[in-house]
């Protein structure tokens, strides 16, 4: 099997291309260690390091500055709890996006409004999924953890901003 360069190929036109765009829904901060989220309106993305007001202090470079979740991957898990939603504070990401998939942004920097982020990698579940779902919420979770990022261009974020990549 010959190996190809993704950036020269159609394969890798494919994956550069996404038209779509998706929009904000939700946003989470965690004021303290293992404290419930508190849902936002609006939250400050600062610049290589994290949403003020989240008790995880990004270093400079950290991979794990910002965790996002796709909507459609909620409900997903919901249904295989047989529930009819998750509230999104019980899943322990920062932002919930929905209308664009996430994982089409792999290895991509994108925008969110005005703040410019890149993808670092999966933000897979913890043991807490299985405290805050119930029985079965941790493998429930497993492929719809989300994605990890970091924060290239502060500013900030708003439920209704508009996710997209630069064409």
């Amino acid at each position: 099997m010959a190996f190809f360069n993704s950036k020269d190929s159609s394969l890798g036109t494919l994956i550069r291309t996404l038209p779509q765009t998706g929009t904000l829904t939700w946003i989470g901060v965690r004021p303290a260690r293992s404290a419930p989220l508190q849902a936002l309106e609006t939250v400050e993305a600062i610049t290589d390091k994290n949403l003020a007001g989240d008790h995880y202090s990004g270093k400079p470079g950290s991979k794990r500055q910002v965790t996002l979740i796709q909507a459609e991957h909620i409900a997903a898990v919901a249904s295989m709890l047989h529930r009819s939603e998750i509230d999104p504070g019980l899943l322990r990401r920062n932002l919930v996006v929905q209308g664009i998939n996430l994982l089409a942004l792999k290895d991509q920097q994108f925008w969110v409004g005005d703040v410019l982020l890149q993808v670092t990698g999966l933000c897979h579940p913890c043991s807490r999924m299985e405290a805050n779902l119930g029985p079965g919420g941790y493998n429930a979770m497993r492929g719809h953890g989300g994605l990890t990022a970091r924060i290239l261009q502060g500013g900030f974020l708003h439920v209704g901003d508009v996710v997209r990549i630069d064409l």
